[in-house]
């Protein structure tokens, strides 16, 4: 089982930075891929990113290599994405979950606008 809470969304001008956070907590000694995902309303959800505490870094979908970076404190039990030079089109609910999809977080809306 896995509980995951996300935190740092808001509203931030165009070439602005956030920093998501993810508090994960575990009921199992299981290494699980965690990751962020992204929905648009009316869109499906999509993976932006994914990182594993044994492989690292999995994936980073296209239009955000470059801008966004994933990391993972195993000691504080966090993922983050670090979230630089966004764009209008970055708007979107972001969720924290593992990356087969099986558990979510409650998701945190990013907007950015003018």
């Amino acid at each position: 089982q896995v509980q995951l809470v996300e935190s740092g969304g808001g509203l931030v001008q165009p070439g602005g930075s956030l920093r998501l956070s993810c508090a994960v907590s575990v009921s199992d000694s299981a290494d699980y891929a965690i990751g962020w995902f992204r929905q648009a309303p009316g869109k499906e959800r999509e993976g932006v990113s994914c990182i594993s505490s044994s492989e690292g870094v999995l994936y980073y979908t296209d239009d955000v290599k470059g801008r966004l970076t994933i990391s993972r404190d195993n000691a504080k039990n966090t993922v983050d994405l670090q979230m630089n030079d966004l764009k209008p089109e970055d708007t979107d609910v972001y969720y924290c979950a593992d990356c087969y999809g099986l558990y979510w977080g409650q998701g945190t809306q990013v907007t950015v606008s003018s």
